[in-house]
């Protein structure tokens, strides 16, 4: 393992990849990154796909089959993703097994036009479990109004479950009472609770970007001092909600049952505003039981150049809520622009799903139907 990483993994962070491609998989790329301690788990979105599958020949064998079969668009790209992700579990099967369960983790996420439709998110999220049939697998699902019961729904079954698209902390309070709520049912259920995971995914840069845009409408010295702050103040006090959780009676309950805590993961680590230094969504979020799924370029930067100060969280908390008092008196509303990201986070992975599904629609050969 690369020292910078050790350090990391040190101060209790595990490291997660933030993107899969059928190429990286055929090079041998990711089973390389794995043996060599770099990385101990992947994430996928649907963006991650659309790159993957409209950039890469990797998958035109398979397309070729699909369209002699006349399989739909849909089933085809649930079929081309669980297959990408049944191969990286594979390869991260021994990370799972050397770690109890901990690390070696690879997720998937439901169809993101079912964002709003719980019962047609539950039906999606069993059909990818089914479909993967890995042990070291989670079903990522939106933590919207109609994400989070399906998120409880999941876990009360059995099914271990990424929620994803976090952006604020009265959200992510809701992301934890699901967990909790999903895992008491799941003991009521007779489940091993053991075996059951999840992980928050509360994303990072994405705030910055828009809070620094309305703070440069400002255009003050106190504007321009709050620029870049937001971001990790927002997730430093996001893990103090979850120490507090993992604090209480219910989820002290459900460890002295084996229940595994839900790990805060930070998601959106890549820095967009290029002035700042592209570890530092990594180097200031480092704490014990945490995640950092990274894109391979800032993955490379903590590698080459990040400098890793062991937990740069818990003692934070104070400066952090000044920072978000701040921007209250800044007239930031931290809140409103957290609700706005959810929408517009469940709005791209939306388009990209649609632009992937015309891709593989013209792959195959298939009309566009009406309800298609």
């Amino acid at each position: 393992m690369n020292d910078t990483l050790r350090r990391l993994n040190d101060a209790g962070t595990a490291v997660w990849l933030d993107d899969l491609s059928r190429d990286r998989l055929d090079s041998g790329e990711l089973e390389q990154q794995v043996r060599d301690g770099l990385i101990v788990g992947v994430t996928t979105n649907p963006t991650i796909f659309h790159q993957a599958i409209t950039e890469s020949s990797a998958y035109d064998s398979q397309l070729a089959g699909f369209a002699r079969l006349g399989t739909s668009p849909a089933d085809a790209l649930r079929l081309l993703t669980c297959t990408d992700v049944r191969r990286a579990a594979d390869i991260l099967r021994p990370v799972h097994d050397a770690t109890g369960g901990v690390d070696g983790w690879v997720s998937i996420e439901v169809a993101p036009g079912l964002a709003h439709d719980t019962m047609g998110t539950l039906a999606e999220a069993r059909l990818l479990h089914w479909l993967v049939d890995r042990p070291n697998v989670l079903i990522k699902i939106p933590a919207t109004d109609a994400g989070l019961p399906a998120v409880a729904d999941c876990l009360a079954e059995g099914i271990s479950v990424n929620v994803t698209l976090i952006f604020g902390l009265p959200r992510y309070r809701q992301v934890m009472e699901a967990h909790l709520d999903g895992l008491e049912r799941a003991v009521r259920a007779g489940h091993n609770v053991s075996r059951i995971a999840s992980v928050a995914s509360f994303f990072v840069s994405r705030v910055d970007a828009a809070v620094d845009t309305r703070l440069d409408k400002r255009d003050t010295p106190q504007a321009r001092a709050l620029r870049g702050q937001a971001a990790i103040a927002n997730a430093r006090l996001a893990y103090e909600l979850h120490e507090q959780v993992r604090s209480g009676q219910r989820w002290q309950a459900l460890a002295a049952l084996g229940a595994r805590p839900q790990r805060p993961l930070w998601a959106s680590t890549g820095v967009k505003d290029p002035s700042y230094d592209d570890t530092r969504y990594v180097v200031e979020l480092a704490a014990p039981d945490t995640i950092n799924t990274m894109p391979a370029a800032t993955l490379s930067a903590v590698i080459d150049h990040g400098t890793v100060r062991g937990d740069t969280v818990r003692a934070q908390y104070e400066r952090a809520r000044r920072t978000l008092e701040e921007l209250a008196t800044a007239g930031i509303a931290l809140d409103t622009i957290t609700e706005e990201l959810e929408t517009d986070g469940v709005a791209r992975f939306q388009d990209s799903w649609q632009q992937l599904t015309a891709g593989i629609r013209a792959a195959l050969g298939t009309e566009e139907t009406p309800d298609a």
